[in-house]
């Protein structure tokens, strides 16, 4: 089942990823554990923002970047916020970067949201 929620791109039950990414449930699980996917409460349970895959698979450098923003102490929500703001320094988003293969700085900013 897919569901747009208000300001947020389109959400993907786990069943959906799953099938997209060729893994089981208890895969798409172990990739939102290990910080590869991002997984948000929604009305009808958790979901994964199709905005975090590139086809069949994770956006790429996602899982660096989710991985310091959970190392700086940032909730699920509070990561796809800061991804999905808009910034005129990048421009777009820093999810949009990632997708243009513009890592080195998401990684660099999400970094410094640490100090």
């Amino acid at each position: 089942m897919t569901r747009r929620l208000d300001g947020m791109s389109e959400m993907l039950s786990y069943t959906d990823v799953a099938e997209r990414l060729g893994v089981g449930i208890t895969g798409v699980k172990a990739l939102i554990t290990d910080h590869r996917l991002l997984a948000l409460k929604t009305p009808d349970g958790m979901a994964v923002p199709s905005a975090c895959l590139d086809g069949d698979e994770p956006v790429k450098h996602l899982s660096g970047v989710l991985t310091l923003l959970h190392d700086a102490g940032y909730s699920p929500d509070e990561a796809y916020a800061w991804m999905t703001t808009e910034d005129p320094s990048l421009p777009g988003s820093p999810l949009q970067a990632l997708h243009e293969n513009r890592a080195t700085e998401i990684k660099r900013r999400a970094q410094a949201l640490a100090f």
